[in-house]
Formats: C-alpha cells, sequence, structure tokens
C-alpha cells in the first residue's frame, strides 16, 4: 500500500484488505502472492500471514489523509470481492470512498457476480427511483477478463449500478473478441501482457484486436505492457518490452457520456 504506484494507470494503492485466492488461469502466477508469500512467518511484517485472507480495518481511512488527488486503486494485493470478505466491512470500503470525491477510486474483481449483487443491494440501477443512492462518477467499477472464456463476467459488470465501468484484459491469455454488445456502458478497457519469470506471451493480435474493437465503439483504451514478452515473442522483460502497441503508446483514460 503506498501513496505512490508504479502501476501504469493509478496513482496509488489502498489495501484495506490483503490475500486471496485463485480462481481462474489470469491467477496462476499472481504478482501479489508471489511478493506475500516471500514474508510468510516474518514477525511483524504486514504479509506474516502470507497471501492468506485479511482485513485491515485500521487502515480504512487512509484516503481521507490524502489531501491531493489521485487515482487510488482499491486492494491491488487481494479482492474487495472476495467471499470471505464480510458485507459489512465492503460497506466500510465504500463509505470512505464516498467521504473522499477528490479521488478517483479504481475497484477491480474477478469476482463479477458478487459485485453485482452487493452494488445491485446498496445502490439504485434506476435513477427515477429515491430509496438507493447511485454511486458518484468517481468510483469506478471493473471485472477482469483474461481470455474469451471469462468473458461472462462483462455481463455482470454491465449490471452493476456505478457510472465508470471498466475492463482490465490482463494478463491477456488468448483472444477476447469484443463486440459492440460487450462494449455497451462500458468505459474503459485496460490490455496487458503477463511478467515475471513464469510469464505466457500475449499475442499482438489479440491487443490490436481489442483496441481496434475500441475505436469502433468509442471506449477508451489504455495499453499497460508487452509483458516479460516483447512484440516478436522473445523474452526481454517488462522493461524493454516496453507498451508502445502500433507506434503509440495509448493512455486513454475514461470519458463520461450516455453510454
Amino acid at each position: 500500500m503506498s501513496d505512490k504506484s508504479a502501476i501504469e494507470w493509478t496513482d496509488a494503492t489502498w489495501n484495506p484488505v490483503t490475500g486471496c485466492t485463485k480462481i481462474s488461469p489470469g491467477c496462476a502466477h499472481c504478482y501479489a502472492e508471489t511478493f506475500a508469500e516471500r514474508f510468510r512467518g516474518t514477525p511483524g511484517h504486514p504479509f506474516e500471514q502470507g497471501f492468506d485472507l485479511k482485513l485491515w480495518p485500521a487502515r480504512l481511512y487512509l484516503p481521507l489523509s490524502w489531501k491531493a488527488p489521485r487515482k487510488i486503486f482499491v486492494n491491488s494485493m487481494s479482492d474487495l470481492f472476495h467471499e470471505d470478505v464480510p458485507d459489512e466491512f465492503i460497506r466500510k470500503v465504500f463509505e470512505v470512498m464516498n467521504e473522499c470525491p477528490q479521488h478517483t477510486f479504481q475497484v477491480l474483481t474477478k469476482r463479477a457476480e458478487r459485485m453485482m449483487t452487493w452494488t445491485q443491494a446498496n445502490f439504485r440501477v434506476d435513477l427515477r427511483k429515491a430509496e438507493k443512492r447511485t454511486l458518484s462518477p468517481h468510483i469506478w467499477l471493473g471485472i477482469s477478463v483474461e481470455n474469451q472464456d471469462y468473458l461472462w463476467r462483462v455481463e455482470y459488470l454491465q449490471k452493476t449500478p456505478a457510472q465508470v465501468r471498466f475492463l482490465s484484459v490482463e494478463p491477456l491469455l488468448g483472444p477476447v473478441h469484443l463486440n459492440a454488445a460487450h462494449l455497451e456502458g462500458i468505459h474503459w478497457v485496460i490490455v496487458g501482457g503477463e511478467s515475471g519469470p513464469r510469464a505466457r506471451r500475449m499475442n499482438p493480435k489479440w491487443a490490436q484486436d481489442i483496441q481496434r474493437q475500441c475505436e469502433k465503439s468509442q471506449v477508451s483504451f489504455f495499453f499497460k505492457q508487452w509483458g516479460a514478452h516483447d512484440r516478436s515473442g522473445k523474452r526481454v522483460g517488462k522493461k524493454a518490452a516496453g507498451r508502445v502497441l502500433d507506434g503509440r503508446t495509448w493512455d486513454e483514460l475514461p470519458v463520461l457520456s450516455n453510454r
């Protein structure tokens, strides 16, 4: 957790929850698990428990102390909608986010169904109904999609009562055939290859196809990285591979519209 982050699409990270469990192929070489497990058993270390799930109530109010506006990745070391995170704790996280309109909060999950169910129970979907609050546009909700087999998560995201919805297609492990229907109500798509010593290669065509569909559907596109392999497939490391796609960098951010 830090008020600065090296992740290209955010400025800071906030981890009121740490630890997680694997649920799909994108989790196989989880960077967060690799980092956390290095410190399992180290007395007094924040990851003394390794990557076992842990709630950190004392961290809940940290964003209140950050006065300068910034984009904040929520739970970069966990998943807020993990089945072992209580509803009440999720509610407290959202309360803090609501109290910090100067920041932009980026909530990313693989548990798309629980995110939809929880947000629908706590925020209104139909703006004409006044019994529930609507989510502020400074709280972005997103889901991860690593290949075509997990594109079904998009349907749950589209049903969440968020004003800004995004897809993280990272690590991109296979073709993801997005079309206009998939991108309806989606404001931002992040694409990136896998990094690390066991990284799986991303085919350039997979990333290009997503970028072109985003452009066609007028959805903002962000290319985060090639990962451990460059465009030719050679393993060169994340830094050397860079993040240029088709001759340019793609750093687009969500644009609110009537989508």
